[in-house]
């Protein structure tokens, strides 16, 4: 879904200028240390019902920590400690 966009009323030539809104902060209250395949509770949050890997637009995190993310789901899921 696209962000809103907001329109001054002031005019600079022929259009109004607009803004976008910003997007949230993810708010990331765990270290890279504790993105683990043996931490499978932390690891529930980032997948779907159907088993998939939420991605960087819906979990809001940084580019390093979603690459963690992604490997440590992949490697619980090889010592099938997650489906």
């Amino acid at each position: 879904m696209p962000r809103k966009t907001h329109t001054d009323k002031e005019k600079r030539g022929s259009r109004p200028i607009e803004h976008r809104t910003p997007r949230p902060k993810p708010k990331i209250d765990f270290t890279a240390d504790a993105l683990d395949f043996k931490n499978t509770n932390l690891l529930r949050q980032y997948v779907t019902d159907q088993g998939r890997i939420l991605p960087r637009k819906y979990t809001g995190m940084p580019a390093h920590y979603q690459r963690r993310l992604t490997r440590a789901i992949k490697r619980a899921r090889q010592m099938l400690l997650m489906k």
